[in-house]
């Protein structure tokens, strides 16, 4: 059964989500950063659901430190909706960002799916100095490894299984968010942005993930 960390330090909210995902895998509640790194070094997570506001400090902290190493799928539930705060998230590795108050119904979904996405197995790509194991979770640019959070991880791979064509924005969205209803095309910029900077010599002259124009994003062989 999937192992789920849950970082809320709101009793009540806590416990209605753990019962919520009662049937998604086993829920591991922690009321702050310490709880949750001491949870982090005893066993193996199979997701991450990270408040962002906390009594001792900031989920996007751990989220940091949590991408440094691991590509495991993290999800923000919090209060914070703003524009910039949800850019932060997804900066700091997120995969999905959720705002609060949320239907659980809708969460539980999300977190099926990422479940779901994540224990997909895929092929190795290799491309320039790239070398893409998508089944291992291991990525390198030439000798240096990449951490890919699992966003990251399926743009990558819609991208480069239809090189060569053109995918539009709100293909990308569909595909890469399972239907994209809850997310908005800053979220898709944000990480093209992010995966860029990864992948690429130089980010403002993308050799791989090409921008066209008014469509879309395509993935050129180098």
């Amino acid at each position: 059964m999937p192992q789920i960390l849950l970082l809320e330090d709101d009793a009540a909210l806590s416990s209605g989500i753990a019962l919520a995902l009662k049937a998604a895998g086993r829920v591991v509640p922690c009321v702050d950063l310490a709880a949750a790194r001491q949870a982090l070094s005893a066993q193996h997570f199979d997701l991450l659901l990270l408040d962002v506001n906390l009594p001792d400090g900031s989920g996007l902290d751990l989220c940091r430190e949590v991408r440094r190493t691991s590509s495991v799928p993290i999800l923000f539930l919090t209060a914070r909706d703003a524009e910039y705060d949800e850019v932060a998230g997804l900066e700091a590795g997120a995969d999905d960002y959720i705002v609060k108050p949320f239907s659980l119904a809708v969460l539980r979904a999300r977190v099926g799916a990422a479940l779901r996405r994540s224990a997909q197995p895929t092929e190795v790509i290799q491309t320039g100095d790239l070398t893409l194991d998508f089944s291992r979770q291991l990525f390198q640019r030439g000798n240096e490894p990449l951490t890919l959070s699992r966003t990251e991880q399926r743009l990558l791979r819609l991208l480069t299984q239809n090189a060569g064509r053109t995918l539009s924005r709100e293909i990308l969205l569909e595909q890469v968010w399972d239907g994209g209803e809850f997310v908005d095309e800053n979220t898709l910029s944000v990480t093209i942005r992010r995966l860029r900077q990864k992948i690429e010599t130089d980010p403002k002259k993308p050799v791989y993930l090409r921008t066209v124009y008014g469509i879309g994003y395509v993935w050129g062989e180098a």
